[in-house]
């Protein structure tokens, strides 16, 4: 035990960390289909199409939220310090993004209940899902371009998130989350509906391509410490293979969709999906709060300091106890996750439920 509180302490926070980086990318992937399929509800009139579309999320929207618990209750205990910067740094996108998160579960309950005056709820179903997933970009961009950080304190304003290049990553997450819609949509569903939803996907995923771009380019020019982490050498060599490895997984979903295959695309905007999230890590370690910009902090470097994974941890005991409650209830997560995705496989067809 006591060994704990020695070298091996240093060990508590990055298996931390590690957790929450698996919460935020099972969130991502798995929530950001369905609130994918709500922002597309506008693209699709028809009430049969609607219905199958969100039969074909079902089983799974509700767990999926699972993992944003998980995420938010792990930042909350394992890392009290950055959690104690980053809502009121972030308090307005993410009491928006829970509003919206609500209204979406709500309207997924009172559509089918409402009918045939369930107009509204397709409108509320399909705003909550957009906004939700809009916010999360918001927060994420938000804490790319840094938080201002006095004395292991935020010390910024309410709205030093609302940047143009926060809003575009919000933007860019709403194209992202479409694109997963899209492609969950082309594998779930069949004939008329899926054929729709692959013409969605093309343009989406053309856009997707574009917006990661323009985000890996205004991050280093906005950022020197992510230039300077990329276009080193030998970074560079090493860290090229990323951009290179998106754009051959781009190619597949692309061909996924022109085959007319149903899973490719699915999976390949999953693996987008993750060698995205793999470059904002590397952009960001050891940082939990990243540093502020110095325009934005007036070039001031006592501000200009961010916190890392290990100065934001908690106490070791206090780890160490929340670890084990975590590492048992992990794999049932994980395992009821499987079940249910095992279970609902195939096609939802028309009058499914």
């Amino acid at each position: 035990m006591n060994a704990l509180y020695g070298e091996n302490a240093a060990m508590l926070p990055l298996i931390w960390a590690a957790i929450l980086a698996l919460a935020v990318a099972m969130y991502v992937l798995l929530d950001g289909f369905d609130l994918g399929v709500g922002a597309l509800f506008p693209l699709f009139k028809a009430e049969a199409d609607r219905d199958r579309m969100m039969n074909s999320i079902a089983p799974f929207w509700d767990g999926n939220g699972t993992w944003l618990v998980l995420g938010g209750g792990g930042l909350m205990v394992a890392f009290p310090r950055a959690y104690a910067i980053i809502m009121p740094a972030m308090y307005l996108p993410i009491i928006v993004m829970i509003l919206a998160l609500v209204l979406r579960g709500v309207s997924f309950e009172f559509r089918w209940i409402a009918k045939p005056r369930h107009r509204v709820w397709d409108f509320a179903f399909s705003i909550g899902s957009t906004l939700a997933a809009f916010c999360q970009g918001v927060v994420l961009g938000g804490l790319l371009q840094g938080i201002h950080v006095v004395n292991g304190s935020f010390a910024g304003g309410s709205f030093d998130w609302c940047t143009p290049f926060a809003l575009f990553c919000g933007l860019s997450v709403v194209v992202g989350y479409t694109l997963l819609g899209a492609c969950w949509l082309v594998m779930k569903t069949e004939h008329d509906l899926q054929a729709r939803a692959r013409r969605i996907a093309k343009p989406a995923l053309l856009a997707m391509l574009a917006c990661i771009a323009i985000v890996s380019i205004w991050t280093p020019l906005m950022l020197p410490r992510i230039a300077d982490r990329w276009f080193s050498v030998p970074n560079f060599y090493w860290l090229s293979q990323v951009p290179l490895a998106t754009l051959i997984v781009a190619w597949l979903c692309w061909r996924g969709l022109h085959k007319e295959r149903a899973a490719q695309p699915f999976l390949s905007a999953i693996g987008l999906f993750l060698l995205a999230y793999i470059g904002l890590l590397i952009s960001n370690v050891p940082y939990l709060v990243p540093p502020a910009m110095a325009a934005m902090d007036g070039g001031n470097a006592a501000t200009n300091i961010g916190m890392t994974i290990q100065q934001a941890a908690s106490a070791p005991a206090s780890q160490q106890f929340l670890l084990i409650g975590t590492l048992i209830l992990l794999p049932i997560i994980i395992g009821y996750t499987v079940f249910v995705y095992w279970v609902f496989r195939g096609k939802v067809g028309e009058g499914y439920h």
